[in-house]
This record gives C-alpha cells, structure tokens and sequence, in this order.
C-alpha cells in the first residue's frame, strides 16, 4: 500500500509546481502589506496629523461665542443678599468675539513641528514596510528551498524506481545477490519516507507564509524562484533607518525655539455685543459693545525656562549617542553581510563543480550497474554523495538569497 500513497503524492505535488498557477514573492509581500493592521494604524495617524495643523490654523482664526450670565437675588422682608453686591438681579447676554495675537515666527515654528510629526509617521511606515517585508522574503525563501528539495529527491526517486526493476531482474538472474536487491529497496523505502518529511515540512511552512501575511488559507501552492538581486545600499545619511535621527535633532530644536516663545508677552483682543444691564433703570438701554486688551508677560517662574532648555539639551546628547552607535552597528552589519555574500558566491561555484563530478561518477557506475560490473553498495554510495553534494548546493542558495534579503533590507532610502 505505500507505493501507490506515495505515487499520489507525487502525483500531485508535480501537478501543483508543474501547471498550478505559481505563487510569486512580490504577491504575498502585497497581501502582507495590505493586511497589516499597523501600517492602518500609521496611515491613520498621517490623517489625524493633517487634522492637527488645520485645528492650529483653525484656532488662531476669531473665535465666537455666544454667552449669558443672568442672577436674580430676591429680598425677601428685608432679608436678601446685599443688593451692593449682587444688584438684585443681573442680565448678560452677548455675542462675544475672542483672538489671540500670535508672532509669525512662533506661528511657523508650531506648523513646523506638526510637519516634523508627520515625518515622525512616516519614517516608521518605511521601516515597518521593510520589517515586513524581509520577514515575508525570509519564509518565502524557506518555503522555496523545501520545494526545490522536493522536486530534488522526487526526481532521484524516480530515477531509484526505474533502476529497481532493473536491478530485480539482474537479481533473479543471479547477476546481484538478494541481499543487493533488498540493500537497494531500502535506499529507495528511505528516499521515499525523506520525500514525505519533506513535503510535511513544506505544508508548514507555506501555513506559515499565509498566516504572516494574514491570509486565512491552509491550502498550499507552487512558489516560484525568489529572484532576488542585490539593491544599491543608500549612504547612511540618506538612508530610512538614520533619518529618524534627524527627524528626533529636528523636533528637540523646535521644542527649544517653542519654549522661548512661551515666554514671550502674550498679547489677546475681544470684543462682545451684547445686554449686559442689573434691571434697575431701563434696562433695554444697556445694550451695546464692549472692546478690550488682554496683556501677560511673564516675570518670574522659578528658572522654569532654564531648566526645560536643560532637559532638551540631556535629550539631545542621548540622541547623539544612540545615532553614532547605530552608525558603527550599521557599518560593522553591512561589511559582515557582504564578506558572508562573497564567501557563499565561492562556495556555489565550487559546489557546482563537484555536482558535474559526482553526477558524472554515479553516470558512470548507473551503466556499469546495467552490465552487473559493479556493486550495489559503491552504486548508492555514489548516489548518496551527489544526493549529499545537490543538497548543499540547495542550503547555500538559499543561504545566498537570505543573505541579499537581509542586505535589501538595509536599501530602503529616505523620502
């Protein structure tokens, strides 16, 4: 009953790589992208952003209000509330027109940090895409190397399966001992036990792939090659991960200017028209306007003003400090990175050439196995060392794209 389960299987798994519509890398990175709830979250905040700067440009318009105070306060035989006080009763009702005097410079210096906060949004939208992104390549690359693993041993197993009805004739034959035969059944019963392992493996993590993307999928499909090639990396000052250092410098500079500007005399005009009249003598004759000036300018608060300016200063030496070690962690990652790059280029050239080889030897010793001149056991154990040899060139492929996706990672420039 195993041969014909396993025949199934590869029956379909060649049915999905070989006419199934191939899934490509750039099509689970767009579902990742479209389906992750924080980069939502960011683009909502860019929208609440825009809000801000037209709530400042709004308040800095007239305000108008409509107001009305009115008391009654009854003497009752003599007993009452001072009538000095309180007049006995108290009308007002206005329209009253309110603005604030605000310097140009001060004006441009809160409608430059509400821009500052917008570049705050969007530097994280770029960094989180990259997250994204390289994590989505990441589990791509490993779904990509079990499939190539895969078709691999499938194709050898086949070729195992052809070659065992052979070898049972030459068997029956007297040509190879039985202990030949049963010696090549077993290396082909572990060939076809790797293939289901390998298949299990390649399930899991396609799931996986689906699930970081938020696709609620279990059904699994072919991936195409990842393709990826090494982007230009950007100088670190142009790049997405240093800008946010100076999006931080930025905002501790406006701060600075914006507490200088708090204590500067604050100047405010009003106005109302309106009914404002105790109700003793004729009081639809105390209707009329009302102008006037409110003036504040701080004197004394302690040293307050200084003590900001020292807080800022403290937060921009810890910016500095976290910048310039992020630069010799980033310089010392992306020389390590290429270094392994070029290590693992070598090494795939020298792998290819020993996969010619051995390829030629088991070609070789498959012919001689034809005419009974050579045994079971040198047949396999060439077999199994280009079976070895293809399986490390696979992990160093897949080594190769890993490590240009960590690199690509780094490419992202500034906008």
């Amino acid at each position: 009953m195993r041969k014909p389960v396993l025949v199934v299987l590869l029956s379909l798994f060649f049915q999905m790589t070989g006419f199934a519509q191939v899934r490509t890398l750039d099509d689970f990175i767009r579902l990742a992208l479209s389906h992750s709830p924080l980069l939502k979250d960011y683009q909502w905040r860019l929208a609440s952003n825009r809000i801000d700067s037209l709530r400042l440009r709004a308040g800095l318009a007239p305000q108008v209000n409509a107001v009305s105070n009115d008391s009654y306060a009854p003497m009752l035989r003599g007993i009452g509330q001072d009538d000095a006080i309180t007049n006995g009763a108290n009308l007002y009702a206005a329209i009253s027109v309110s603005k604030e005097i605000v310097g140009r410079k001060n004006l441009q210096n809160q409608l430059l940090a509400i821009e500052n906060q917008k570049q705050s949004i969007l530097n994280p939208i770029q960094v989180t895409e990259q997250e994204l992104k390289k994590n989505v390549t990441d589990q791509y690359i490993s779904v990509f190397g079990l499939q190539r693993a895969v078709e691999f041993s499938m194709a050898e197993l086949e070729i195992l399966q052809k070659e065992e009805r052979m070898v049972k004739q030459m068997t029956l034959s007297g040509t190879y001992k039985q202990t030949d035969y049963l010696t090549f059944r077993v290396q082909m019963l572990q060939q076809e036990m790797l293939i289901q392992q390998l298949h299990s493996r390649y399930k899991t993590a396609y799931r996986n792939l689906n699930y970081l993307c938020g696709v609620a999928d279990t059904t699994t499909a072919a991936v195409g090659d990842p393709k990826l090639i090494l982007e230009k990396l950007p100088e670190l000052q142009r790049s997405v991960f240093y800008h946010q250092f100076l999006t931080d410098s930025l905002s501790l500079a406006i701060q600075n200017r914006q507490v200088d500007y708090n204590y500067h005399p604050k100047l405010s005009v009003f106005g109302d028209l309106g009914i404002n009249s105790s109700l003793a003598v004729q009081p639809m004759k105390n209707f009329g306007p009302n102008i006037g000036l409110n003036l504040s300018i701080p004197l004394y608060d302690g040293h307050q003003r200084k003590m900001q300016h020292d807080q800022l200063a403290l937060a921009e030496e810890t910016r500095k400090a976290y910048r310039d070690f992020f630069a010799v962690q980033y310089n010392q990652q992306i020389s390590t990175l290429m270094l392994q790059l070029q290590d693992n280029l070598r090494l795939i050239e020298r792998v290819n050439k020993q996969v010619s080889y051995s390829a030629a030897l088991v070609e070789a010793n498959r012919k001689l196995l034809e005419n009974g001149q050579v045994s079971i056991t040198d047949y396999l154990l060439a077999l199994t060392n280009l079976l070895s040899i293809k399986n490390q060139l696979i992990d160093n492929e897949i080594e190769k794209y890993q490590l240009i996706s960590q690199l690509n990672y780094w490419s992202r420039e500034s906008k």
